[in-house]
């Protein structure tokens, strides 16, 4: 199969493919002419990675899982702890976010958005960046 074969049955786009190879995540063959050969197993490993990185696996976390899952001899408990590694992460993005949108909200909520020039939105991130430069 070429690029665009392989494209349309993993679901990810032909420049995700290319740079998937130029990080070793897969090896496709290549044929006398130099162009890229796709067989049933790449197209089963980049299937597996698009699963992956949309559920935010990175993509250390998405070698270490592929690694993983062609390695018959693993022991669930690796796959297991990368899961919740992981899951720990998505936690703390979640805090990071909530955080973020109770500051937001708490802007929204005390500008006027009103005709005049005062926001204390604006005067809030003038302060934050004052206060990095400094």
């Amino acid at each position: 199969m070429d690029i665009s074969d392989v494209s349309d049955l993993s679901g990810l786009p032909a420049k995700t493919i290319r740079y998937y190879e130029d990080i070793g995540l897969v090896r496709p063959a290549r044929g006398a002419n130099g162009y890229r050969r796709f067989n049933e197993t790449d197209v089963h490993k980049l299937a597996f990675l698009a699963r992956a990185r949309s559920l935010g696996f990175t993509i250390e976390d998405c070698r270490a899982l592929l690694a993983l899952y062609e390695d018959r001899d693993r022991a669930s408990a690796d796959v297991k702890r990368v899961a919740e590694e992981h899951v720990d992460s998505v936690d703390r993005k979640i805090r990071e976010l909530q955080a973020i949108r109770a500051t937001l909200s708490d802007l929204v909520a005390k500008c006027h958005g009103d005709r005049r020039p005062e926001c204390p939105i604006l005067d809030d991130l003038a302060g934050a960046r004052a206060t990095r430069i400094k």
